[in-house]
């Protein structure tokens, strides 16, 4: 795995927010807190929590078309669709009742993994963003039910990888993105087969290497907010 750098509270008006850096991939994750919750949550009595994920033009190494008004990138909508999924688990929505968390991920610097450091960072954006609503009197009860983490992982060149940066990526014959708890159980598996196809012995091995990583990214996210 490359090396993972987080920067917590990088956005003070933010609720919650961390600046993540895996290798040469940088996400800047906020969460913030609104008083209202969707149609569709109202008659629930619980709250919601949604996310929106966004690449600089020059995130890339070409420029990137801003995402706006008229244009409708479905990479990108699919990808909030995920870290919405996702971070969903990593929280009681019975006690955010009348509460939306919104996790803003706005990629800085892309070289492959942006989901998954976007899912790991906005894990400790919605913590703090609790801890906020703890504080301030918002809520009676910690909404907060466990950590979430996510890790690329693939077959580059015939070798099973973990974290792949851009180069190992789309040379990729098999590209994978998984999604885990602190307990260590499944949230969202993405298994692909790019330029090949892959066997259950691969798909085991690629899991295993998946869920090694993740670990070490919840202890990472344990250590930053403990400071």
């Amino acid at each position: 795995m490359r090396k993972v750098i987080i920067t917590r509270n990088y956005m003070p008006n933010a609720e919650g927010s961390c600046l993540i850096a895996f290798g040469n991939t940088k996400v800047i994750c906020s969460a913030s807190v609104e008083k209202k919750v969707p149609p569709h949550i109202d008659e629930t009595k619980e709250g919601w929590l949604t996310a929106e994920y966004s690449m600089l033009p020059r995130s890339t190494q070409t420029r990137n078309k801003r995402d706006g008004i008229g244009r409708v990138n479905s990479r990108s909508i699919e990808i909030q669709r995920l870290i919405g999924r996702s971070l969903r688990q990593a929280v009681d929505l019975t006690k955010l009742a009348g509460y939306t968390i919104t996790v803003d991920c706005d990629v800085l610097q892309a070289d492959g993994g942006t989901r998954t450091a976007a899912i790991t960072g906005g894990c400790i954006a919605v913590y703090d963003a609790i801890r906020t609503m703890l504080a301030k009197g918002w809520i009676a009860e910690d909404a907060f039910k466990q950590w979430i983490a996510a890790i690329s992982a693939g077959i580059v060149d015939g070798v099973a990888v973990v974290d792949l940066d851009y180069d190992k990526d789309w040379r990729a014959e098999v590209d994978m993105n998984v999604v885990m708890t602190e307990n260590g159980e499944f949230v969202e598996v993405q298994g692909t087969g790019e330029h090949g196809t892959f066997s259950r012995k691969d798909l085991i091995k690629l899991l295993s290497l998946a869920q090694k990583a993740i670990a070490q990214l919840i202890r990472k996210q344990r250590k930053a907010v403990a400071n």
